[in-house]
C-alpha cells in the first residue's frame, strides 16, 4: 500500500514537472512581433529601405523562431496612418519600427500606438516630437549639409549662384538645410532659389527645369539626394546646359558612386546616406527581445565624403540602390 501512494505521489511530482517545464518553454517561447512601417518604393532610395528590411526579417527570423517581423509598406502619410492602427489591433505587436512618410503626420498616429506599450523606433526621417520614440536611427544628416556646403565653399571660392533641390518637409530636410545655410551665410555664396523635389528623380527634373527658364547663370546644384541629383542631370542634359555647373547629390547611389569614380565633371562627389540604416533599426529592436539588452537612445551612421580616391570602397554593383 505505502509503495503504492509513494508511486502515486511520484506520478503526481513527475507530471507536476513536466506542466512546469512546459509551461516555461511555452512563456520562453512566446511570439514577439515587430512592425516595420516604410514608405513603398517610390524612388531608389526607399526602394533599398524595402529590400534591407526584408532581409533584416528573413535573417531574424531564421534565428529566432519566437520572433516574427512584419513588414509593411505605405503609399503616402495618410496610409501609413492608418495602417498603424491595424497593425496593433490584428498583430498586437511588440515593438514598431518605422520610417515615417513625413514627420508632422505621422507624429500623433505613433505617439498613440506608443500609449498602448509598444515599443517605438524611428528610422531617418524623425517625427515632431522626439520623446515618442524609445530608439532612433539615422544617419548625420547636419553633417550631410556641412559636407556639402564646405565642398561648394572649396570649389567655387566662396562665391557664386547656386539653385537647392530639397526633399520633403520633414525633421532631417530641415538639419540638412539649416546646416548647409548656417556653414554659407558668411561666404558670397547666394542661394538663388529653393524647392522641394520630394526625394524623386521625376520632381527633379520638374524642379530644375523650372530654375533653369528662370537663372540665365547658375554656378552649382545642390540637390541633396541622388535620386533628384538625377532629374537635374536629366534637365541639364535637356537644356543643353551640362558644362556651366556641376552637381552635388547625396545618398550613396551605385550609379553616382560610378560616375565619381570615373571623374565625371557634372557629379564630382556623393556623400553616402545608405538605407541599409532600416536593417540596424530592425536588429537593434530586435535585441531588446532576443538578447533582453536595454536598447534605447540615439543611433547615428556616419554619412562620409566619396571623392573619386575613394569611390571604390562605396561602390557596390550588386546594390539595389
Amino acid at each position: 500500500m505505502l509503495n503504492k501512494q509513494i508511486t502515486i505521489v511520484s506520478l503526481y511530482v513527475c507530471t507536476l514537472y513536466v506542466w512546469i517545464i512546459a509551461c516555461g518553454a511555452a512563456k520562453a517561447q512566446e511570439t514577439i512581433k515587430i512592425a516595420v512601417s516604410v514608405p513603398s518604393a517610390d524612388h531608389g532610395w526607399t526602394g533599398g529601405v524595402d529590400f534591407f528590411a526584408q532581409e533584416a526579417k528573413k535573417r531574424l527570423e531564421s534565428l529566432h523562431k519566437n520572433l516574427q517581423v512584419i513588414v509593411k509598406t505605405a503609399m503616402g502619410s495618410s496610409d501609413q496612418g492608418n495602417g498603424l492602427e491595424e497593425l496593433f489591433a490584428t498583430q498586437q505587436i511588440n515593438a514598431l519600427v518605422i520610417l515615417p512618410y513625413e514627420s508632422g503626420p505621422l507624429t500623433d498616429p505613433v505617439r498613440k500606438i506608443k500609449e498602448k506599450g509598444v515599443f517605438v523606433t524611428v528610422v531617418d526621417r524623425a517625427l515632431s516630437d522626439n520623446s515618442i520614440q524609445g530608439l532612433y536611427v539615422a544617419g548625420d544628416n547636419p553633417g550631410m549639409g556641412k559636407i556639402a556646403g564646405q565642398y561648394l565653399i572649396d570649389r567655387l571660392g566662396g562665391k557664386g549662384d547656386i539653385v537647392v533641390l530639397r526633399g520633403l518637409p520633414t525633421v532631417i530636410d530641415d538639419q540638412r538645410f539649416d546646416s548647409f545655410m548656417e556653414l554659407i551665410k558668411n561666404t558670397q555664396i547666394k542661394v538663388m532659389d529653393s524647392k522641394y523635389a520630394n526625394w524623386r528623380r521625376e520632381d527633379g527634373f520638374k524642379v530644375m527645369l523650372d530654375f533653369l527658364t528662370r537663372f540665365p547663370k547658375i554656378d552649382a546644384v545642390w540637390a541633396q539626394d541622388d535620386d533628384i541629383a538625377l532629374g537635374v542631370l536629366d534637365a541639364l542634359r535637356k537644356t543643353k546646359r551640362e558644362k556651366e555647373m556641376f552637381v552635388v547629390g547625396g545618398g550613396g547611389m551605385k550609379e553616382m558612386i560610378k560616375r565619381v569614380q570615373n571623374k565625371d565633371p557634372l557629379v564630382p562627389i556623393d556623400i553616402v546616406y545608405s538605407p541599409s540604416m532600416i536593417a540596424n533599426a530592425i536588429e537593434l529592436t530586435a535585441l531588446r527581445y532576443t538578447a533582453k539588452l536595454p536598447i534605447s537612445g540615439t543611433y547615428i551612421l556616419n554619412s562620409p565624403l566619396v571623392t573619386p580616391e575613394n569611390a571604390a570602397q562605396y561602390y557596390f554593383p550588386d546594390s539595389p540602390f
